[in-house]
């Protein structure tokens, strides 16, 4: 049986950030998945799911793994919460789920620690009761540093189908009612649903894990000996692996690497407000209704419409008569269905990638480590797109046409061949020779600009 460790190992936060969230399109694409996505007041969900770890745990003992791909903005979303990102953000080359990216977290730990206690969090989940969440974070910690394994199981209070579910022991046999697990299952039917409510030993499998370092490396060790073999031979400290080598990884959950081998299993019931904001349904279940059960957001005129989720982005959306409908809007797509069955969205985005349509992965805007591009119109012979710098960044891209920048908010100063100009708000820059072309902000304030492309 475990032991207890005489000696108070470091905490770490590991925030998965890997998914895509095709189940929330069209505000959530591969490019810019739910994680990054401001839904809730002013925070994205990554935004909220690093603020509310602490003071319960250190700031700067926090690691996010995420995608190479939204690298950039994770970091940059992650200084916005005050919290320095360098060496926090750890990327994966391309995805291989949750098993080996959990192990890479742990072996990027392990080359600055002896051990320590890692707590893994999915970056786009919600929680309401955050003091709560605190009192079973310290619970769990406590389980971990005893040498057990142990995963948040989340009090059910409705037949949820959507969810797997975790069975526990009938009676508690640790601290803060903890059981010891006896197996997982995949997303029952209704009925059983409800025969595990009935039995009160049957929690939601919330993907939230709490162990020690070395406790899992022994697992994998007995478990999954070639993927643990595997990583050991492509990771290097201060060196990113290879998508070469990362395809070379079993492409495997937790849950089903470790989790249902271990005898080590602990399952802690919780109940905090928890939700994974899997699909629109399950986000108008979280958020505050208005007195007709409307969750509604934007620029919105409903008339006799009730248990809707409307969500307008740019323009102005107008319904009447309506019941229990999402009507998702954003600048190039516009998402209708009924309310409890809008996680079939998920086929429409698996259409859209056949059909090898942008919308599937990407918005009108684009992220990049210096800014944001967003692409307003684009016709025949010519392209127009603004340009957001962000402040103390530079944009660099080749110029291939007749091309003109003016400036609408802030000053620039581009630079293009052997040319470089300050432009203030209003002025205008054309570059007609096939050049590098570089922008630089050197303000305090985001810096607007308008690039037209001619011949395009």
């Amino acid at each position: 049986m475990p032991v207890l460790n005489s000696e108070r190992l470091n905490t770490y936060a590991i925030l998965l950030a890997g998914g895509t969230g095709t189940r929330l399109w069209p505000v959530s694409r591969a490019l810019y998945p739910k994680q990054l996505v401001r839904f809730i007041g002013e925070d994205s969900l990554v935004q909220s799911t690093i603020k509310r770890l602490f003071p319960v745990l250190n700031k700067e003992k926090v690691k996010i793994v995420c995608g190479r791909e939204h690298y950039y903005e994770i970091a940059r979303q992650m200084d916005e919460t005050g919290i320095e990102s360098g060496g926090k953000v750890i990327s994966e080359p391309c995805g291989r789920n949750t098993a080996p990216a959990i192990l890479l977290a742990a072996f990027d730990v392990l080359a600055t620690e002896d051990d320590a206690v890692l707590l893994i969090f999915p970056a786009d989940h919600v929680v309401k009761d955050v003091n709560e969440f605190h009192n079973k974070i310290k619970s769990a910690i406590q389980l971990a540093e005893e040498g057990y394994i142990v995963t948040f199981g989340i009090t059910p209070h409705y037949p949820e189908t959507g969810y797997g579910y975790i069975e526990g022991s009938e009676s508690h046999t640790f601290h803060d009612d903890a059981r010891q697990i006896k197996r997982f299952v995949e997303k029952p039917d209704r009925i059983t649903v409800e025969k595990y409510l009935k039995a009160g030993n049957f929690f939601w499998n919330s993907g939230m894990f709490a162990f020690k370092a070395s406790i899992l490396i022994e697992e994998f060790k007995i478990h999954k000996p070639a993927l643990l073999r595997t990583m050991e031979g492509i990771f290097h400290n201060n060196k990113p692996v290879t998508k070469t080598d990362y395809e070379r990884l079993e492409n495997i959950s937790i849950d089903y690497a470790i989790m249902e081998q271990t005898d080590k299993g602990v399952v802690l019931p919780s109940d905090f407000g928890w939700s994974d904001i899997g699909s629109w349904k399950s986000l108008y279940d979280f958020l505050e209704k208005d007195h007709n059960n409307n969750v509604i957001d934007g620029d919105v005129i409903a008339l006799n419409t009730k248990r809707c989720f409307i969500k307008g982005h740019e323009r102005l959306v107008a319904v009447c008569d309506l019941e229990n409908i999402a009507v998702i809007e954003t600048p190039d797509s516009v998402f209708v269905s009924n309310l409890d069955n809008s996680r079939e969205v998920k086929a429409i985005v698996t259409k859209l990638k056949e059909k090898e349509r942008r919308e599937y992965h990407q918005h009108k805007f684009v992220h990049q480590p210096w800014g944001i591009v967003t692409n307003l119109e684009q016709k025949e012979g010519y392209c127009v797109k603004r340009l957001l710098v962000y402040p103390g960044k530079n944009a660099e891209f080749g110029n291939s046409g007749i091309t003109h920048f003016t400036v609408t908010k802030g000053c620039m100063v581009i630079s293009y061949g052997r040319n470089s100009q300050a432009c203030k708000k209003g002025e205008s820059v054309m570059i007609s020779d096939k050049v590098a072309v570089k922008i630089i902000n050197n303000d305090s304030n985001p810096l607007s600009i308008i690039q037209v492309e001619i011949g395009y």
